[in-house]
């Protein structure tokens, strides 16, 4: 019998983490977005790297770890995003994101519980961030039928009345094979729909409030991401 790889061993800084009760971001974290943004080189990033996983990082990491206890639990496993960006079709060749954000979820599509930290303040959202073929026609056909395309519309209604901004890639016209006069065309027309509600810069950033703030809004976002998980489902084809 051929021994598999050893696990690895958590290092001190992994274990830091998980004993680490979240306490707010660090209070750089929104002076080092502003710095980022002004001077998006490696240059400001690796003077600046310190206080990243010190003040964004760390804190980001311990927010989603207690977040996971509620919202993961039923649902998916928790990520904080990397922070260089993918640079290789894009005219924008700036290596580092402006944001740190994590999410909590079973597969890009299927529903997200999404949390960010940048220069504009905190942004939380949630519901189908990105829709494969497969994910877009199963969201279609849920929309389609009467109950469960009645059930998202009072979803989407209700999150509005919270404060909810409702967001998403949105058709000019109508999709094919679904008639103009659709009682839910506006719906139709989506290719992806989501729900993001943003905090400007204030003190409860860099308070334990805002592990409250979050998980409020999580739970505001909740049936949209059950909706999303029970209709649309995790893409069976490679990501792209």
């Amino acid at each position: 019998m051929i021994a598999g790889p050893r696990p690895r061993r958590p290092s001190p800084a992994d274990l830091k983490v998980l004993s680490m009760k979240f306490a707010g971001f660090g209070e750089h974290a929104i002076e080092f977005f502003d710095g980022l943004v002004a001077d998006n080189t490696k240059a400001y990033w690796e003077d600046n790297l310190t206080a990243y996983r010190e003040h964004v990082r760390a804190p980001m990491e311990a927010l989603l770890a207690e977040l996971a206890e509620e919202f993961g639990r039923d649902f998916g496993e928790g990520k904080v995003f990397r922070p260089y960006r993918d640079v290789r079709f894009s005219r924008d060749k700036t290596p580092y994101k402006t944001h740190c954000g994590a999410v909590i979820e079973k597969g890009r599509g299927a529903g997200a519980y999404y949390v960010e930290i940048s220069s504009a303040g905190l942004r939380t959202g949630g519901g189908c961030f990105h829709l494969q073929s497969d994910q877009l026609a199963r969201f279609r056909q849920a929309v389609d039928t009467g109950v469960h395309g009645e059930a998202l519309e009072k979803i989407v209604a209700r999150l509005r009345r919270l404060g909810w901004t409702i967001a998403g890639d949105v058709l000019r016209s109508r999709p094919r094979g679904y008639a103009e006069d659709h009682p839910r065309i506006d719906l139709l027309r989506h290719r992806s729909l989501y729900a993001v509600r943003t905090w400007e810069p204030d003190d409860t950033v860099h308070e334990r409030a805002c592990l409250d703030r979050v998980r409020a809004a999580w739970r505001q976002v909740r049936d949209l991401n059950e909706w999303a998980r029970d209709h649309v489902g995790v893409s069976e084809k490679p990501r792209r």
